[in-house]
């Protein structure tokens, strides 16, 4: 290879050449900057996925074969991811506690939610959360790491470090919160938290298992939590929201542990609607769902709808 002698004028050239460079890279990135400030937003494009019905409803024994009824009556895991996307599901897997306990979303639920979306052709699966008790204990003792694994997901514990500041283009107390970067970046947001009491909140669902995306210290959300959840929602737009109604918490939630406080519901709820999959949920727990403050918020900015008689709803026995 020929080398060329470096004298004191071809020095001087590169120098120049070099800071040209910088001028433009800096420009570039001024202006990238800049078109992202103007923008005020990094939250998750709503893509307007319709189901053929606002919510399905289905009642059975099975929990995974209630969530391939719920799924496919509205309209099939299909019409929500794409070949070669990235999905992310995101239970609440935020306790050491056992699939029995109905602390953590059913891990048959989430299977059949893997199943669904590598078969609709899905490049990776991701499944998460950001645990309130140790993460390996937790993932391990809820059944649902080992069963994630097995259907070929990417099953990992959430770093704080990943995270990116939230930014909606309105005033929010939630701007500037770190969330997730893979919660951002996935192709398809699948929610699936489960249906259970929640000592502050009245009931945690759909709405409050979007905190498991949150790095920070997340006890500070639930002081003003409706405005918070509200505004978190619409940043995340999840494409689909599956509520596991399977087994419920009935009390001394959200962690639980006496089988006493777990009843049997044998429902499986599934929709494009938040707010509205929430709605029905709280209804299944004798409560207003306006009585929820994330619920009245929401219905209040008019991120979705809590008006269930009006709900197009398909019942699946």
């Amino acid at each position: 290879m020929a080398t060329k002698k470096l004298t004191r004028k071809n020095f001087l050239k590169m120098c120049l050449a070099g800071l040209a460079g910088l001028a433009l890279g800096g420009k570039f990135l001024k202006d990238a900057a800049a078109a992202a400030t103007s923008s005020g937003f990094n939250g998750r494009p709503n893509k307007g996925i319709k189901g053929d019905y606002d919510l399905v409803v289905a009642k059975g024994l099975d929990p995974y074969i209630s969530t391939v009824k719920a799924v496919t009556g509205l309209g099939g895991m299909s019409r929500f991811v794409k070949k070669n996307d990235v999905v992310l599901i995101k239970p609440n897997i935020g306790w050491d506690r056992s699939p029995e306990q109905a602390a953590n979303t059913n891990p048959q639920v989430v299977a059949a939610l893997i199943d669904m979306s590598f078969q609709a052709g899905a490049k990776r699966v991701n499944v998460f959360d950001v645990t309130c008790n140790d993460a390996k204990r937790t993932y391990d003792n809820s059944g649902i790491r080992a069963i994630a694994k097995e259907k070929g997901a990417n099953v990992y514990f959430a770093d704080d470090w990943n995270t990116v500041p939230m930014k909606l283009s309105y005033d929010s107390p939630m701007n500037e919160w770190p969330i997730l970067k893979d919660a951002i970046e996935c192709d398809t947001f699948i929610n699936v938290p489960i249906l259970k009491h929640h000592s502050l909140a009245g009931l945690t669902i759909s709405m409050k298992n979007l905190m498991g995306i949150c790095g920070g210290d997340r006890g500070r959300i639930h002081n003003g939590i409706g405005r918070k959840l509200a505004d978190l929602t619409d940043f995340i737009n999840p494409e689909l929201t599956v509520v596991d109604a399977y087994r419920v918490l009935l009390r001394h939630g959200p962690v639980g542990g006496s089988l006493d406080d777990v009843k049997r519901l044998d429902t499986i709820i599934a929709g494009t609607d938040p707010v509205l999959a929430d709605a029905y949920a709280a209804k299944l727990m004798d409560t207003d769902p306006m009585s929820l403050s994330c619920i009245k918020e929401a219905v209040a900015r008019g991120f979705g709808s809590a008006d269930i008689d009006k709900a197009n709803i398909l019942n699946i026995a």
